[in-house]
């Protein structure tokens, strides 16, 4: 069942989308964005698909499309935001990708005539190899130079539970592998900031030879008669230590203490993106288990119908039932086997999204060895929960460390009128040879008083006031933000704990009204319309039943997520 609202709103229109967004649906939303585009062209558009349950191949291709037309795409919950984000990064990557033919199509006709000469070189070349030298030249390898697990190409189905998908992941993600990368490289901009504070010492030997002019020396004043206007050439041999180190610099040593904490906020951003990488990885592996459930329930109503046409098909055999039954049973056979074809290729490709964030081999088959459940659990405390999330999630941390940092910048600015104390000092050994040298040095301390510097100092210290005023309203925000995403959570916990208990219930009674009407179709007391309807109801039971364990299993990864627990419960 598909539901499409529209709303008007000034100088924009709302397109609100409720239900399963799969085919033959999928026509319906695209004749009324048609009209509604033909209606007001000029208008924007914002597309609301947060009450969208399933999205198939053919509505991610209508999405793709709306959205190049000008549509807005708006989502709740993590499959539908991640459906939405690859249509938008993909529109960007088609969009950079045709700027570039015009200008790449005259060097691709090169290239291709240049690949298929070296292309036929080397088939030349591989006539005179003995055929089994090629052949083991050409076999698989189990695993990749980059650390994917791929297997061997022709093996047995990589069988996966929840939770080894999550530990793969957090392996092989690139998403998450970019976060840790990002994280090393803040703990090394902390380490060079630290650096400035720190003691330098250096080692140099030169080896020169020297002109001197005498009148450039002597300012300009003619020498003396009989006294050349130039002194060497000269030999002149230094080789010796120096040191150097800041004594008092305020300014240096809170620059340091910014980057310790960006350091740390970067690092709690690395977790708050393995956070993301797992509610992701979840959600596609509950998606993927919903599919394979609605792949089963589809068999077992093409089986059920299958019976239902065999028996009808007997009873007009033995002159009890008539044709109708028979062609009536006939139809609803064939309808199941076409929704057991769509569910199938659901699962496929739901099974396609899930190899690609485990950054697996795309020869891999995987199989899951897991499946949606259901266990009943006290229905957490609201404000206990939002106290938790505060405390837990990274990108609370992080935001606090980038506040700390701020501070440490603007009381760096600030101390930028402060004077500094540096000390400096080389010793060498000098000489016009390497044997008749002798030591020398020098020693000396730099005392520097800001007078003044254009008002630079000035600038920075306001620079980093609004930049502390803007990270105060980032961090009110984002207690907002957790503080929905919790109560959210827990609001759909709710709901999805009931819906199952209602639907479980639902199946029962229906699987009664099928046998009900089986038996009294068998003993002729009613035609098979009752078993047609009865059909219909049982699978609207089951689809209603997978629906809500989907929804109690994707409810509780939201909660965890919300309260920043999606490492602790889901990687073991």
């Amino acid at each position: 069942m598909l539901r499409i609202t529209t709303e008007k709103k000034r100088t924009k229109t709302v397109l609100s989308v409720e239900g399963r967004l799969a085919d033959p649906l999928v026509a319906t939303l695209e004749q009324c964005w048609r009209e509604l585009r033909a209606a007001s062209p000029q208008e924007k558009f914002y597309v609301n698909l947060c009450g969208v349950s399933f999205i198939d191949a053919a509505g991610k291709m209508l999405l793709k499309e709306m959205h190049r037309q000008g549509g807005q795409l708006v989502a709740e919950g993590c499959l539908n935001q991640a459906i939405v984000k690859e249509i938008i990064g993909s529109a960007k990557t088609e969009g950079r990708e045709d700027e570039g033919k015009e200008n790449k199509s005259t060097p691709i006709i090169f290239y291709i005539a240049l690949l298929s000469l070296l292309l036929g070189a080397s088939g030349v070349k591989a006539q005179d190899q003995p055929a089994g030298q090629s052949r083991s030249s050409q076999s698989p390898s189990s695993e990749s130079s980059s650390g994917q697990v791929t297997g061997p190409i022709a093996g047995e189905p990589l069988k996966l539970t929840l939770d080894k998908a999550v530990g793969m992941a957090l392996k092989q993600n690139t998403t998450a592998q970019i976060a840790v990368l990002q994280a090393a490289e803040a703990v090394q901009e902390k380490n060079i900031a630290r650096a400035a504070l720190l003691p330098t010492a250096d080692l140099q030997v030169t080896d020169a030879v020297r002109r001197i002019n005498l009148q450039e020396q002597l300012g300009g004043a003619i020498p003396f008669p009989g006294i050349p206007g130039h002194v060497g050439p000269l030999n002149v041999f230094h080789a010796g230590p120096g040191f150097g180190t800041p004594v008092l610099d305020l300014t240096l040593w809170n620059r340091y203490r910014s980057a310790r904490e960006q350091a740390n906020a970067s690092r709690a951003n690395s977790l708050s993106t393995r956070e993301q990488v797992i509610l992701l990885v979840v959600s596609q592996y509950i998606g993927t288990l919903r599919a394979s459930a609605t792949v089963q329930a589809s068999q077992s109503r093409v089986d059920l119908a299958q019976a239902l046409y065999d028996q009808a098909a007997d009873l007009q055999k033995n002159g009890v039932g008539t044709g109708i039954d028979t062609l009536r049973a006939n139809v609803e056979l064939q309808n199941e086997k076409q929704a057991l074809l769509v569910a199938q290729t659901d699962r496929d490709s739901s099974l396609y999204a899930l190899s690609r964030l485990l950054n697996l081999d795309p020869h891999q088959e995987l199989v899951l060895a897991d499946s949606l459940s259901f266990f009943d659990t006290p229905q957490p405390d609201v404000n206990v929960s939002i106290d938790e999330a505060l405390a837990t999630r990274q990108e609370w941390k992080a935001l606090e460390s980038q506040v700390k940092a701020a501070q440490h910048d603007r009381q760096a600015s600030r101390d930028l009128r402060l004077p500094t104390l540096r000390v400096d000092g080389s010793w060498a050994y000098e000489g016009t040879r390497l044997n008749n040298g002798i030591p020398v040095y020098n020693y000396q301390a730099t005392f520097d008083m800001p007078i003044f510097t254009g008002g630079r100092t000035h600038a920075e210290i306001v620079r980093s006031d609004l930049q502390l005023r803007v990270l105060d309203q980032q961090k009110s925000d984002l207690r907002n933000q957790i503080s929905l995403d919790v109560k959210n959570a827990l609001l759909n916990l709710k709901s999805a704990r009931s819906q199952v208990e209602v639907s479980t219930l639902g199946v029962q009674l229906a699987n009664q009204e099928v046998d009900q009407a089986r038996d009294r179709f068998k003993a002729g007391v009613a035609n098979n319309i009752e078993v047609i309807q009865a059909q219909d109801a049982l699978a609207r039971a089951n689809d209603n039943e997978i629906a809500a364990l989907y929804r109690f299993n994707q409810a509780r990864a939201d909660f965890a997520r919300s309260t920043g627990q999606m490492e602790r419960v889901y990687a073991k």
